[in-house]
């Protein structure tokens, strides 16, 4: 039912935007602009499954990833000329997606980052950058001046499947990781 609630409002939405467009008297680069920021929005909600329709390992090109999931959060380039494109699912969502491109230009791999497995990677004394290559953009930043640290937190289904917990980084006045945390979802009555 939310599902459904969720659509009707997105259709609502483009609509009204659609009619503004046809009422706004915009030139081309306004237009084009305006459709490129709706692309975007419709990318950042596209369910998962439609997000990868068409995504195949060994065969689909960096072209095709980029016209199918749309702008990267961030995109790495290494020395060998593979790439990362980074895709977190928000704002504040429970997936963040890393897609892997080859030297040759062709999708090699699209991996789900935030789960236990890959918390278990963050150690003592990475930097900030370390652990954004490893698990994205964090969903909220906190800065505590008087304990004089920065908290980075990404929210995720702990378990795998229900139960939404926040990972927690600690990073000290160096930008180095302290501590990490865990802490709840807190929901409202």
């Amino acid at each position: 039912m939310k599902l459904e609630l969720h659509k009707a409002r997105v259709f609502a939405a483009v609509a009204a935007m659609l009619a503004a467009f046809a009422l706004s008297g915009c030139d081309d680069r306004q237009i084009d602009s305006m459709w490129q920021t709706l692309k975007a929005f419709f990318d950042s909600v596209k369910p998962d499954v439609l997000l990868f329709k068409g995504m195949k390992p060994g065969i689909s090109t960096l072209d095709d990833v980029r016209r199918q999931m749309g702008k990267p959060e961030t995109e790495r380039i290494f020395d060998d000329g593979s790439r990362r494109l980074e895709y977190p699912r928000g704002p504040a969502g429970l997936n963040t997606y890393m897609v892997d491109i080859g030297s040759n230009g062709r999708l090699v791999a699209i991996t789900q980052v935030l789960t236990a497995e890959n918390f278990a990677r963050i150690t003592i004394g990475m930097s900030q950058d370390e652990v954004r290559q490893l698990l994205g953009k964090p969903g909220e930043v906190a800065a505590f001046r008087l304990k004089k640290e920065t908290v980075w937190s990404w929210k995720w289904r702990e378990g795998g499947v229900e139960q939404e917990a926040y990972f927690n980084v600690h990073f000290g006045p160096d930008g180095r990781v302290t501590t990490t945390s865990r802490s709840d979802v807190m929901r409202g009555h």
